[in-house]
């Protein structure tokens, strides 16, 4: 017998009982973004590397260490995408979405990082997100956030995550305080660990984002990019907390706040929560007013975010919220004693002729004959609501027995053309959602 092949390490199946769980997630995604106008783009999985390195850095731990690149037959060099800004941008640049207009578009997938694998950190990942191009007014920065509160509230996880924000400020902004951060650690270079030494010569800000213990009080003593930001950059960061003050979202101001990716100016921003560990980001973003005229594109503002999708799926699970209620169970289970095809028949008869737009019908249709008795199991552990029995008698007088599976209510035989009328109105009464 040959050995079991088992996943890739750090890459997790998602299995059936999982799945509704994901769509119930993607459902709400997708309601608000038809409130907010944006529209869905899709991007290839694989990109030529050089994407990455321009787009997010060549120093940054995302290209130094955790991109899965290789040459293809023709030697070009290409990569499984880390991430799905630079994608969303070179798609929009190639098809001239950006130019003379407004662009707000949204993304869902896979992307892959060679990491440690843990709860909430897997080497294939799913993210959500929006990015919104063509407005430098920070109310463009203040409806992404609110976007990303409302999904947060509807997915029942706004009251268990924190919004940190912070401005990067311009990039004048951000060069002069480069150079006051590297004065101060570099003046601290003893008390730096190997990570930070590297970084203090290529991406000196990235030291901000050290998560080494022993970095913390030499981080919280370093100066702050809020007292070094020019008068433009400061009301620009005010603008947004007064909308969010309107809107009664909290916040927490962070300075050393400064996200991973090299492209982010302005305003930057992270959900988090202290309820999964390490990984406690659940949604995260920024704007990067330089990246489209860095890749090749007119220059063109934007903001946008994403949110891990398996960080959210386990906050969920682990606050035991409404989500877990979410199911899609059949509602109507079909079964003959001995005629299969009669049940196919009136399956798909159920199926094509289903009028209620508001409503969606789930028909479960059993395959194989069997006893009534263990039909009848079979329709109980399938949690429908309704089963529909097609015995020789109903057969033979084109009639179909009714019977309530989660109701005390007696069954009812009835004529075939008389059980679409039934299923409709206990539709109705049990919001059959679609």
């Amino acid at each position: 017998m040959s050995d079991i092949i088992t996943a890739v390490r750090g890459m997790k199946d998602i299995l059936p009982d999982e799945s509704p769980l994901w769509h119930w997630l993607e459902k709400i995604f997708l309601e608000i973004l038809l409130q907010y106008g944006y529209q869905e783009i899709r991007v290839p999985i694989v990109e030529k590397t050089q994407l990455f390195k321009r787009a997010v850095g060549e120093v940054t731990d995302i290209v130094e260490k955790e991109m899965y690149s290789f040459d293809d037959r023709n030697g070009e060099n290409l990569s499984l995408r880390p991430e799905l800004t630079a994608g969303c941008i070179r798609a929009g640049i190639e098809h001239s979405l950006f130019y003379n207009q407004i662009a707000k578009l949204w993304y869902y997938g896979p992307l892959f990082r060679h990491e440690r694998p843990q709860r909430g950190r897997y080497r294939q990942f799913y993210q959500l997100g929006v990015e919104l191009c063509g407005i430098a007014e920070p109310y463009a920065d203040a409806e992404v956030i609110l976007l990303s509160a409302r999904l947060l509230k509807n997915l029942g996880l706004l009251d268990h995550v924190t919004l940190q924000l912070n401005s990067l400020g311009h990039l004048e902004d951000r060069k002069n305080y480069r150079d006051i951060l590297v004065a101060y650690f570099t003046k601290q270079a003893d008390q730096l660990d190997e990570d930070s030494q590297r970084r203090l010569t290529t991406n000196p800000l990235r030291i901000l984002d050290s998560k080494n213990p022993d970095m913390q009080e030499l981080i919280r003593h370093a100066p702050k990019i809020t007292d070094h930001l020019s008068p433009s950059a400061q009301q620009h960061f005010k603008t947004i907390c007064d909308i969010l003050d309107a809107e009664g979202i909290a916040y927490q101001i962070n300075p050393t706040l400064v996200r991973g990716l090299d492209y982010y100016c302005l305003t930057v921003f992270e959900w988090v929560t202290d309820k999964l560990g390490a990984q406690g980001t659940v949604c995260a973003g920024g704007r990067y007013d330089g990246l489209i005229e860095q890749l090749g594109g007119k220059p063109c503002p934007g903001i946008g975010f994403a949110m891990g999708v398996e960080r959210a799926l386990a906050l969920i699970e682990d606050l035991g919220t409404k989500a877990n209620n979410y199911h899609e169970n059949p509602h109507i289970y079909v079964f003959a004693s001995d005629d299969v095809k009669a049940a196919i028949c009136l399956s798909e008869k159920i199926r094509t002729e289903w009028q209620l737009p508001q409503h969606r019908c789930r028909v479960l249709t059993s395959l194989m004959p069997g006893s009534f008795k263990s039909q009848m199991k079979k329709a109980d552990n399938s949690d429908a609501q309704i089963a529909l029995i097609l015995g020789e008698e109903e057969i033979k007088n084109k009639t179909v027995t009714v019977k309530y599976l989660r109701e005390n209510k007696p069954q009812e035989t009835v004529a075939e053309s008389e059980v679409l009328n039934i299923l409709h109105n206990e539709a109705v009464q049990r919001s059959w959602e679609i």
